[in-house]
């Protein structure tokens, strides 16, 4: 089995800064991408950023210029950092990784997410 577990989540005043991380573990026998994605109250979930094993990124307009995703490869870990922090960013984030578990089966994993909240 795989495991994807986030931490970082808090409570932030608008303007201020977040970092998020994320670690896959169990049976891997290799990633592609690893991503964050958002779900705040009565919207639908929404993508926040990917990023291949390639390092290319992909980010939501809303987020870009603010937020940054990188990985560690070799640890299987994710990160997000988050500036420029706004009360539109709180919802709970969850880690997603696309996870080859043997060289012909894959799939996608999810953490349990982390909140994150953006308020004065």
């Amino acid at each position: 089995q795989v495991q994807v577990v986030e931490s970082g989540g808090g409570l932030v005043q608008p303007g201020g800064s977040l970092r998020l991380s994320c670690a896959a573990s169990g049976r891997i026998f290799s990633i592609n991408d690893m991503g964050w994605y958002r779900h705040a109250p009565g919207k639908q979930r929404e993508l926040v950023a990917t990023i291949t094993s390639c390092g290319i990124t992909n980010y939501a307009d809303s987020v870009k210029g603010r937020f940054t995703i990188s990985r560690d490869n070799a640890k299987s870990t994710v990160s997000l950092q988050m500036n420029s922090l706004k009360p539109e960013d709180t919802a709970v984030y969850y880690c997603t990784a696309s996870v080859w578990v043997t060289r012909t089966m894959w799939n996608d994993y999810w953490g349990q997410g982390t909140q994150v909240t953006v308020s004065s």
